[in-house]
């Protein structure tokens, strides 16, 4: 089965789009193989997979890991989401610029977004599902977010009155972490 790139947004954020075989069983996909993430240029190695479950209204983010660096390839397995990656990296053209995109149980897409990037979610279905792999262990020690809705970086969510965690509510601003000497490990 082949898994293709369907789209690239500020440079790295990719879109893939898995060859899904259906009939009325059901279906089966290859969402992850190495040789071919290999030859897409994409990581072939991934060390954590991490799955969640959120009700409508939810978002999640923007997360972000610095040490080990963390990459995260992202799918929703039940339900809808907008899933949503921004460029954080000092010196890249793109830095305070976002993706997003909806994706969903239906149409199976992916969205691999490397370490230097903030990536949150928010739920449009009654309940989702969000699996993703990851090239970073998570640390507590060296991850942080960006508040979702930091008007410098201007997301235009679906959603209006998103439920949030308290750390998700009180995250810092994109100018705030970038006057971190934290930050500085996310240059290009």
């Amino acid at each position: 089965m082949q898994l293709s790139v369907l789209s690239k947004h500020l440079n790295d954020v990719i879109v893939i789009k898995p060859e899904v075989f259906e009939d009325e069983r059901g279906f089966f996909t290859e969402f992850y193989r190495a040789d071919q993430f290999k030859e897409l240029g994409l990581p072939d190695n991934f060390v954590q997979g991490n799955h969640s479950r959120s009700s409508k209204g939810v978002l999640r983010g923007l997360h972000f890991q610095w040490e080990p660096p963390m990459g995260k390839l992202m799918r929703v397995t039940f339900g809808s989401a907008f899933l949503v990656a921004v460029d954080i990296r000092k010196n890249s053209p793109h830095l305070g610029k976002w993706y997003g995109m909806e994706i969903n149980d239906k149409n199976k897409l992916e969205i691999w977004a490397p370490a230097g990037f903030a990536r949150g979610f928010c739920v449009l279905s009654d309940f989702a599902e969000i699996q993703y792999l990851t090239t970073g262990v998570y640390s507590n020690k060296a991850e942080s977010g960006i508040r979702w809705n930091d008007p410098a970086i201007g997301i235009e969510w679906p959603v209006k009155d998103p439920i949030l965690s308290n750390k998700d509510k009180d995250a810092q601003l994109l100018s705030e972490w970038l006057a971190k000497p934290d930050s500085e490990n996310f240059k290009i």
